[in-house]
Formats: C-alpha cells, sequence, structure tokens
C-alpha cells in the first residue's frame, strides 16, 4: 500500500478547498469566493484499494500585511516541509502572475516532494486557453501537470493517480471511511464562518473569527451549539449582526441546517458578537482563537 500525505498549495482563491472537499467526496473544507478564507491547514483524507491519501489544504500564499498573514504562510511552509507530494494548484481563468511564480521557486527550492500541478476551473474557460497555461507551466519542469474542474469533479482521476504514483509505501493512518480528522467544534466554527462571509463585504471577511465556545446535547436530543463571533472594530459588530439583526439571523439559520447534518441531530445554535480590537495583529490573541 502506498499512503502519504500531500499538501495542496497554491495563490488565494485558485479552489483548493473545493478540489479537496471533491478529492475526498464530502465537505471538509469551506469555500468562499473571499481571499485566505482557509485559516487553518485541513485534512482531508482519500482512502482507495491500494493507497491513502492525506490532502491537506492550506492558507493561499500571499504577501502578509499583519500578524495573522504572517503565521499563515507559515503554516504552508511547515506543511511543505513534512508533506510526502505536494499539488500545486493554478487557476485557468487567470494567466500565470507574480504570485504563481514565486510559489513555483519556492517548490523548486526545497526539492522535498514530488510536485503535481493541477490546473484548475478549465470548464470555465476553452481549450486554447488550457493548452497555453500548460505550456507556460510545463516550464517550471515538475513531476506532471494536470487540467481539472474541481467544480465539477472532472478528471480527478489522473490527479490522483499522478499523486499516489509518488508516495511512499506505508500503512493506512486512518480507518477506512474517514474523510477527516477535524474535530466537530472546528467544522462547526467554520460552517458559521463559511454563511457570514457569504453576506460580507469590503475587509470584514479579514476580520471576523469564529470560536465555538460550546457543544451540548439536551434533554429530547437537541444540541445546543455557543459560537463567539469576533470582530476587531465596534462599527464592524454592527454590520455583523445586521439591520434588525437579520443577517446574523439569516447566517445563523443557513449553518444551523449544515450543522444538524454534520451532527445528525435538532441544533439550537446561539451566536453572540464580540470585539477584539485589532486580533489580526495581536499573535497571543490569534492562538487564543484557534488559529
Amino acid at each position: 500500500m502506498r499512503s502519504g500525505f500531500v499538501a495542496v498549495v497554491g495563490r488565494p482563491n485558485v479552489g483548493k478547498s473545493t478540489l479537496v472537499n471533491a478529492l475526498v467526496g464530502a465537505k471538509v473544507a469551506i469555500t468562499s469566493p473571499r481571499p485566505q478564507t482557509t485559516r487553518n491547514t485541513v485534512r482531508g483524507v482519500l482512502t482507495t484499494a491500494g493507497a491513502q491519501l492525506v490532502f491537506v489544504d492550506t492558507p493561499g500564499l500571499h504577501r502578509p500585511r499583519t500578524a495573522l498573514g504572517e503565521r499563515l504562510n507559515r503554516l504552508v511552509a511547515g506543511t511543505l516541509a513534512e508533506a510526502d507530494a505536494v499539488v500545486f494548484v493554478l487557476d485557468a481563468t487567470q494567466r500565470i502572475g507574480p504570485g504563481d511564480r514565486r510559489i513555483a521557486a519556492r517548490l523548486a527550492e526545497a526539492g522535498t516532494a514530488a510536485v503535481v500541478v493541477a490546473v484548475n476551473k478549465v470548464d470555465a474557460v476553452g481549450r486554447e486557453a488550457v493548452a497555453a497555461q500548460l505550456a507556460e507551466a510545463a516550464e517550471w519542469d515538475f513531476a506532471a501537470y494536470v487540467p481539472l474542474s474541481a467544480l465539477r469533479a472532472e478528471n480527478l482521476e489522473p490527479l490522483v493517480d499522478e499523486v499516489v504514483a509518488r508516495l511512499p509505501e506505508g500503512p493506512a493512518y486512518f480507518p477506512p471511511g474517514t474523510v477527516t480528522d477535524q474535530p466537530e467544534e472546528f467544522l462547526i466554527a467554520e460552517l458559521i464562518r463559511e454563511k457570514l462571509l457569504a453576506r460580507l463585504r469590503e475587509e470584514l471577511p479579514h476580520s471576523l473569527a469564529v470560536v465555538v465556545e460550546g457543544v451540548e446535547e439536551q434533554p429530547g436530543g437537541v444540541v445546543r451549539v455557543e459560537a463567539r463571533l469576533v470582530v476587531e472594530r465596534e462599527s464592524q459588530k454592527g454590520m455583523v449582526i445586521g439591520k434588525g439583526g437579520m443577517l446574523l439571523r439569516e447566517a445563523g439559520a443557513e449553518a444551523r441546517a449544515e450543522i444538524e447534518a454534520l451532527l445528525g441531530a435538532r441544533v439550537f445554535l446561539e451566536l453572540r458578537v464580540r470585539v477584539e480590537k485589532d486580533w489580526q495583529r495581536r499573535p497571543g490573541l490569534i492562538t487564543r482563537l484557534g488559529m
């Protein structure tokens, strides 16, 4: 059997989380058009007849402007150092840019893992554009190049085959049927954040953190979930709550539905908003918020 950890890297918004979800066949990472949606390394497990791949979804590599941004880049670097293989995701709808080239150079310099390039979002462009990007990326001389659509789950098998061929022989890390090792509290917090990200704009998505403070089963089988929504300024608190509390109610209702599916039980979801001034620039507070 072949097994190993596979780092999934790329610029923000190239579809890394969507790809990991498609590969493992379950939602283990939230998705959003907002840059830097992923703030932790999220593991998704795919077990086949002869291999087990542990995909590690990472934050998008970027030029950091805050302590949080610096920490996210360090997370990626640590993941790469321990990976058995790397999937480097490019966006077929955009030209290869300086950010992609910086990542390619970092991977080439590290030289610690086989790199398979996944050209994502090919469903949104023509064949000529895909071919041009593949030809340009081929200059990096990585192990393999696979065009695919994570959104439509198309052409994923060739990617898996290319990665498996480069993994070492070893035992399975997780029992069959496992799709992630993330704790329930983490998954719940991410689902809540995803629903809020879909409704917030400007700088606020980057200023929002979600911490689950309690998950308790109550009489009658209802699970009570208490979560704290953290923002950086008092003005942002009102934006998260919305006029008459509408935004928070709508996001909470959508999150509760997915949490109920996750837990297999009815859920009472209590959300509270708290201000922690400039938390993105305070390393100690970033740690306490679970990042």
